[in-house]
């Protein structure tokens, strides 16, 4: 993995000390994981946020194979740690896609962790959000995806006593809505030249230089070379951040191109 994850927080940073109430009625929230020696462990939700590396457990539940579905599970290369990630559909595909380009995300995992409240009638509900990601502040980031933008009743329910939850232990709660298409389009094309092969070295270094003052792609590739060998790298700079570009735009030969931040390509 690679060397920039972070690891758990020593203390909460102050403006997280503050914790939320859980919704009323409902019971306390204990937690369930897959340990490093595939053993499950159960213990209280703030124990488990504070002491464990989530995002370092294997799922909690497993990714079904559904007959006729055009999407299966599968696994997405993390640029981010330079692992592979499990997902269990398309729709958690493209989320975990985003958060790899993110650079306030660490580390990813799909589904590591299961929260069990009991709620005022009694009934117990367990909940395994499809996402945990670790930020680079060192807390975590509990995430469900919506598929088409809008979400059910039972998941808005379940969302409150989850951010509530989160809250408590100074982490991050949020239903994940699906991005705009063009931007999707664009962060798929990029995403293909994500993998450190595609660096460049000396000739990423020159397109720092050529593209250092905002101008059309194509002006700044034939600059650089042959557009053969010179577009995979400029399209790895563009996903790191190295480089930078409009994603609500079609990407095109004329898109606009400057040099960016320092990205995680180079770190």
């Amino acid at each position: 993995m690679s060397g920039h994850r972070a690891g758990l927080p020593d203390a909460l940073p102050e403006d997280a000390e503050a914790t939320r109430e859980l919704p009323s009625g409902i019971g306390e929230v204990k937690a369930r994981f897959v340990d490093h020696a595939g053993h499950e462990q159960r213990m209280e939700w703030p124990d488990a946020a504070r002491g464990v590396c989530l995002e370092e457990c294997g799922p909690v539940r497993r990714f079904p194979v559904r007959h006729g579905k055009r999407m299966a599970p599968g696994w997405w290369w993390s640029a981010t740690e330079g692992r592979l990630v499990h997902y269990a559909s398309g729709v958690m595909r493209t989320q975990v896609m985003l958060l790899d380009h993110d650079p306030s995300v660490v580390a990813i995992a799909c589904r590591p962790v299961e929260l069990t409240w009991r709620e005022g009638d009694g009934v117990v509900v367990r909940h395994a959000p499809h996402l945990m990601a670790r930020l680079v502040d060192g807390r975590g980031l509990l995430a469900d995806c919506a598929g088409h933008g809008e979400i059910s009743a039972r998941l808005a329910s379940r969302a409150a006593v989850m951010e509530a939850a989160a809250a408590a232990v100074g982490w991050q709660y949020r239903v994940l809505r699906p991005p705009e298409p063009v931007v999707a389009a664009n962060l798929r094309w990029l995403a293909g030249y994500r993998h450190p092969r595609y660096r460049g070295g000396e000739l990423a270094g020159r397109a720092a230089e050529v593209f250092r003052r905002p101008r059309p792609l194509i002006e700044g590739v034939r600059e650089l070379g042959d557009p053969i060998q010179v577009f995979p790298v400029v399209f790895h700079a563009l996903w790191h951040g190295d480089l930078a570009a409009p994603l609500d735009v079609p990407l095109h030969e004329r898109v606009t191109v400057t040099a960016g931040r320092p990205g995680r390509g180079q770190g």
